[in-house]
């Protein structure tokens, strides 16, 4: 079993030193579920929320939001992110907009905490935005689906044996 690498042999918390680690470009996607009510769903899909386009606020933030990370997460690496993308799908039988973050870095260590907080911080963007209408919003499903780049190579969620 691999041993968690933010812990000393004492158990006390560091920064993992990649001081040795090869630069490779590496890509990270994540994604969370915002579930609404069908009336809040087509308020976002219209455009007509009081408050402005609530999908470009959400992008806005989620950007802001992996560039970031090292800021709210103690132990995150700072990055030159080399690109920040964020996808909404809004699917209307479930009512809820699915998001995808991914970010992308040539370095040394891998940008998985970058996407996981830029997706997370769009779902709270929209919770935030529609809250006035829709206080019974859930946000799930918030999880690493892609990783690439670094000596670990490929891995997509559901490949795990």
């Amino acid at each position: 079993m691999s041993k968690l690498t933010h812990l000393d042999e004492s158990g006390s918390a560091h920064m993992v030193d990649v001081g040795a680690k090869a630069v490779t470009r590496r890509t990270a996607i994540a994604g969370a579920r915002v579930s609404m009510l069908p009336a809040t769903l087509k308020l976002v899909q219209e455009g007509s929320h009081k408050k402005g386009d609530v999908l470009a606020v959400a992008r806005v933030a989620g950007i802001q939001a992996a560039k970031k990370c090292p800021d709210l997460i103690p132990l995150c690496h700072p990055l030159m992110l080399s690109s920040v993308d964020l996808s909404f799908e809004l699917d209307a039988a479930a009512s809820q907009i699915l998001i995808e973050a991914c970010c992308r870095v040539e370095g040394k260590t891998g940008v998985e905490m970058e996407a996981l907080t830029a997706a997370t911080v769009a779902a709270l963007t929209i919770y935030d935005m529609c809250k006035a209408v829709d206080r019974g919003m859930e946000i799930t499903g918030v999880g690493l689906l892609e990783k690439q780049g670094g000596k670990s190579g490929l891995w997509r969620r559901g490949d795990q044996a």
